[in-house]
């Protein structure tokens, strides 16, 4: 193998590595993540956001949930209060930690997400008939 191509191949590879390690933490420090006890306690008193596709949401949903799916949050956003508390959801809590960095740069601060997503979620759930 040609040693300029694994230069670049561990270049490469370093470079991802670290993307992934800023992105994760980066998460942690805007965002806190909260067990389904503490989600529940708190959930009914702020704004709460389903980032999942309309198809997943109809599928099942956390009763009183908005849907706004990760790929319309941009345009979207201004439905979404800046002043109250953001639990937000996804399918296993990665979509939701994206979304939480999209608000952070906007401006919002108290943003939360339920660990492990919808598919942990042992509370009611209301379908689409």
């Amino acid at each position: 193998m040609d040693l300029g191509l694994l230069y670049t191949i561990i270049v490469l590879l370093g470079a991802i590595i670290a993307f992934s390690l800023y992105n994760y933490f980066q998460q942690k420090k805007i965002l806190k993540t909260l067990t389904e006890e503490e989600f529940r306690a708190g959930y009914r008193k702020a704004q709460l956001i389903d980032v999942r596709e309309q198809k997943e949401f109809e599928g099942g949903h956390i009763l009183g949930a908005r849907n706004i799916p990760m790929s319309q949050l941009k345009m979207r956003m201004k439905e979404i209060r800046p002043d109250k508390p953001v639990y937000l959801y996804c399918q296993s809590g990665m979509r939701s930690g994206r979304a939480a960095q999209m608000l952070y740069r906007k401006g919002y601060r108290q943003l939360y997400h339920l660990q492990g997503g919808f598919k942990k979620w042992t509370g009611k759930v209301k379908t689409r008939s």
